[in-house]
């Protein structure tokens, strides 16, 4: 069962980076309810099982309860070994471009593990984004906000809520977020270039967003247009067919 695999492995997981990194035990709560929560969530899916990308999926979640657990520990006042959160980072994301080709090749694609893979990219983007706000400053937490903040407008606006169709531009912003924000966690870089870096793809992201948010507005447009003819069709047959008057009898 695939949730008690996550859960093992990011248990197996948090006590490796306690013998090589020192975790905390801040870290090593945060990190063991994100195993918690995590684990909870996938015992809860209600179709035929697992797939083989799933598992992939599921190992760039565990890699991304590491990496929380790592932020967590350096928000608490902790060093973070930067060497280990930038590799745990960097293969969550490069394991993002296996699970999707697995599922295509085996034919196993489904509404649950698109949803998985969705949902684990915009964690481990969030978690990096708290952390690299650390080095950068706050308005970095608008990369890792920006997506929840998108799915609580769908959840007060319904016709926000249908799928955006997929376009190779989003997805190349999508991947410009982690790669930005695990080279400004590196710290390699000078702080007005790691700055210029990570404020690009902000401003991508807010594109993208923005892209979404006009074609849900477009498709409203076209909609009232599409319905306001058959309203109108719809008149003259009511008119046609009568209406009850005063004595019960159709007017005509």
């Amino acid at each position: 069962m695939i949730a008690t695999t996550v859960l093992g492995g990011e248990l197996v997981l948090l006590g490796m980076l306690a013998v090589t990194t020192g975790l905390g035990p801040v870290g090593w709560a945060v990190g063991a309810a994100h195993a918690v929560v995590l684990a909870v969530l996938l015992a809860r899916r209600r179709d035929d099982g697992p797939r083989p990308a799933d598992r992939v999926t599921g190992l760039r979640a565990v890699l991304g309860g590491g990496v929380t657990a790592l932020v967590a520990d350096g928000v608490a006042g902790h060093a973070v070994d930067v060497a280990v959160l930038v590799v745990l980072a960097g293969l969550a994301l490069a394991l993002d471009a296996v699970d999707g080709r697995v599922a295509r090749r085996t034919g196993t694609a489904s509404a649950f593990g698109a949803r998985f893979d969705m949902e684990a990219d915009a964690w481990l983007i969030a978690v990096l984004a708290v952390h690299v706000a650390g080095l950068l400053g706050a308005w970095v937490l608008a990369i890792g906000a920006m997506r929840y903040a998108y799915v609580a407008g769908t959840a007060v606006v319904a016709w926000m809520r249908a799928p955006v169709p997929p376009t190779r531009g989003a997805k190349i912003v999508a991947a410009a977020q982690g790669i930005a924000l695990v080279v400004a966690s590196a710290q390699l870089l000078p702080v007005p270039v790691a700055t210029a870096v990570v404020g690009t793809a902000l401003a991508a992201l807010v594109w993208s967003f923005g892209r979404d948010v006009r074609w849900h507005v477009s498709r409203r447009r076209r909609g009232r247009s599409a319905a306001a003819p058959r309203r109108r069709s719809a008149a003259p047959r009511r008119a046609a067919s009568g209406s009850p008057g005063p004595a019960g009898t159709p007017r005509r």
